[in-house]
């Protein structure tokens, strides 16, 4: 084998410089895969550490339309889910999301899934002679309140990426036009992405290619940790209402399974009949993620204190 054409100096000069594996690859012309090792080889030898600015192996998501790829190095993102907006409720979640958008500025909002309920649209039966709202008055609330987090957002940063990951709640609304008026198909409308133009819908979204925010995959207690375990990056989910951060480490560093909880109260009217008045491991709040050269920092939740106020960062803030 012949000797490489970069001291062992040089080496150690350039990752401490670029703190990439793919970088220094491309800088020395060498293979990625002899870079890798290199490095390994060097820390043994000379008792040093060449930190990488890259958690784990760089996973090449192919090209996929029913994917958003982001691209974040540097910021905030913000994950909110299981909204499921009623008509004329305004829960402190929501307006702490408000309060933390004005604060924060993230680069990217990510509505991960059952903003629309469809209580009315269901397939289980109604519980008794209890009333749910229509479609379009659960629509109108949907709109007043995707609209007033979309003018929140702009006015504190007026490039901010709106993306929605679709749910299997607001999956109803074209899963019942499609079983029962299949003729309408493609008339504006028809799909709930038309009455919601800002927002970029998808089935997942990838702050980076560490990350992948979708509405479920696991299900169960232990789904937090199975979602990042079975995928291989940090994987924030929603679907549960559970809240919480789970954290996995391996031979690749830390990486972590998220819930976002519910923007909705665990106790609301979408969910009373159903529950049938029974204690749930449910909380109300929110996801942040806080990304720094493209790695992601330990995610960090917002959570409903008490009526009006939210928990965030050790300090209580009235919303």
């Amino acid at each position: 084998m012949p000797a490489p054409s970069t001291t062992d100096k040089e080496f150690i000069e350039v990752w401490q410089r670029l703190k990439s594996p793919k970088k220094v690859a491309e800088e020395l012309g060498v293979d990625l895969r002899n870079t890798k090792r290199r490095r390994k080889r060097l820390e043994e030898l000379h008792g040093v550490s060449l930190e990488s600015s890259v958690q784990g192996p760089l996973i090449k998501v192919p090209n996929n339309p029913a994917r958003k790829m982001l691209g974040i190095e540097n910021g905030t993102v913000i994950v909110f889910s299981d909204a499921h907006f009623w008509p004329g409720i305004h829960t402190t979640a929501y307006k702490g999301l408000l309060f933390l958008i004005r604060e924060l500025q993230p680069k990217a909002l990510i509505a991960n899934g059952d903003i629309f309920d469809g209580a009315s649209i269901s397939r289980y039966p109604p519980h008794g002679w209890s009333k749910t709202p229509s479609v379009i008055e659960e629509l109108k609330a949907c709109e007043i309140a995707m609209g007033e987090i979309e003018e929140t957002a702009k006015k504190v940063r007026s490039n901010t990426s709106l993306i929605w990951t679709l749910g299997n709640h607001d999956a109803r609304f074209e899963n019942r036009l499609a079983a029962n008026a299949p003729q309408y198909e493609f008339v504006k409308g028809f799909s709930l992405k038309d009455h919601f133009p800002a927002w970029h819908p998808c089935w997942s979204c990838w702050p980076t290619e560490q990350v992948a925010v979708k509405h479920r995959w696991k299900g169960g207690i232990h789904a937090t940790h199975n979602n990042t375990v079975q995928s291989g990056v940090s994987c924030v989910t929603g679907h549960l209402h559970s809240l919480k951060v789970t954290p996995f480490a391996d031979y690749n560093g830390n990486r972590f399974g998220v819930d976002t909880g519910t923007l909705a109260e665990p106790n609301g009217p979408q969910f009373a009949d159903y529950l049938e008045d029974s204690p749930t491991n449910w909380r109300s709040g929110f996801a942040v993620l806080t990304f720094h050269n493209g790695r992601l920092m330990w995610p960090e939740l917002a959570h409903k204190w008490a009526e009006g106020q939210i928990e965030f960062r050790g300090k209580i803030y009235d919303v």
